[in-house]
C-alpha cells in the first residue's frame, strides 16, 4: 500500500470514527431527556452485539448476520430512541400515568425517529447501510412478535431483525435499572419476565439466543452499571426539567 492510499484509509477510519461519536452524543442527550445515562446505551449496544453473534451461527440468520452488518448494526443501536428529543418534556418526565391522548404523542417518538433521519437523508442526497439500519431501529423497536406493538403493528417476521434484537436488550435493560421512581428487579426476575414474553413481545429465536446468554448479560449489566453520580445527575435533570414545566 502506498503512502497515498495509507492516508486516505486513515482520513476514512477518522470519519468513521468521528461519524459514530457524533452519532453516540446526539442519542446521548436524548437518553437525558428520558432520564436515562449514556451507560444505558453502552448496555444495550452490548446485548445486541451478544445476541447477533450468537444468532449468526444460526442457518437462518447466517448470511443476514455477518460480521459488516453486525459493526454497523452496533454502531447504530445508539439511535433507536432518537425520536424521543422531539416529545414534550411535560410528557416525557410526567411521573404520573399518560392520559391516552399523552400515549399517543409519547409513541409517535418512533416515527419522529424514523422520518428524521429521512428528511436528513433527502436534504443530503447521502444514503448509507448504516442509515438504512438506523431507520429500521427507530421506528420498530416498540413492535411485537404478535403484532400488537407500534406504531405499524409488524409482526413475526415483518419486524426488521435489527428492531427485534434491540426490542429484547431494551427491555431487559429498562427491567435491571433503577429508575428514579422504581427500583430495578433483579436479573432472575427479568430473565423470566423476557421468557414468558417468548413468541408474545419478543421473537421466539431472539429469546432462545438470550436463554443462553443471561450470564453474559448480568456480565454486561454489571461492567456498565450506572454509578451514584449518574443517577445523581438524573434526579437533578428531572427536578430542573419539572421546575421548568411548573412555572409555564
Amino acid at each position: 500500500m502506498d503512502s497515498q492510499t495509507s492516508t486516505l484509509s486513515d482520513v476514512s477510519l477518522d470519519a468513521l470514527h468521528a461519524h459514530q461519536v457524533v452519532l453516540f452524543a446526539v442519542a446521548t442527550l436524548a437518553e437525558l431527556r428520558e432520564s436515562d445515562t449514556a451507560s444505558h446505551l453502552e448496555r444495550v449496544r452490548h446485548y445486541v452485539r451478544l445476541l447477533a453473534e450468537k444468532l449468526q451461527s444460526q442457518p437462518a440468520f447466517a448470511s443476514q448476520l455477518n460480521a459488516a452488518y453486525i459493526e454497523t448494526l452496533c454502531a447504530s443501536v445508539c439511535m433507536y430512541d432518537l425520536g424521543t428529543v422531539a416529545i414534550p418534556d411535560r410528557i416525557l418526565l410526567k411521573p404520573g400515568r399518560l392520559t391516552p391522548e399523552e400515549i399517543a404523542v409519547m409513541k409517535s417518538h418512533t416515527t419522529l425517529g424514523y422520518e428524521a433521519i429521512q428528511r436528513a437523508e433527502k436534504r443530503t442526497g447521502l444514503v448509507s447501510s448504516g442509515l438504512t439500519i438506523a431507520k429500521e431501529l427507530t421506528q420498530s423497536h416498540h413492535e411485537k412478535w404478535n403484532g400488537k406493538g407500534y406504531p405499524m403493528g409488524l409482526s413475526e417476521s415483518q419486524i426488521p431483525l435489527s428492531a427485534r434484537l434491540v426490542a429484547l436488550a431494551d427491555v431487559y435493560d429498562a427491567l435491571i435499572s433503577n429508575k428514579i421512581y422504581r427500583q430495578g428487579m433483579s436479573y432472575e426476575d427479568a430473565v423470566r419476565v423476557i421468557f414468558s414474553e417468548r413468541g408474545e413481545h419478543f421473537a421466539p429465536d431472539v429469546v432462545d439466543a438470550f436463554m443462553e446468554l443471561t450470564v453474559e448479560f448480568e456480565d454486561v449489566a454489571k461492567r456498565f452499571a450506572d454509578s451514584e453520580q449518574d443517577m445523581q445527575n438524573r434526579i437533578e435533570y428531572m427536578a430542573s426539567a419539572i421546575a421548568e414545566i411548573a412555572e409555564l
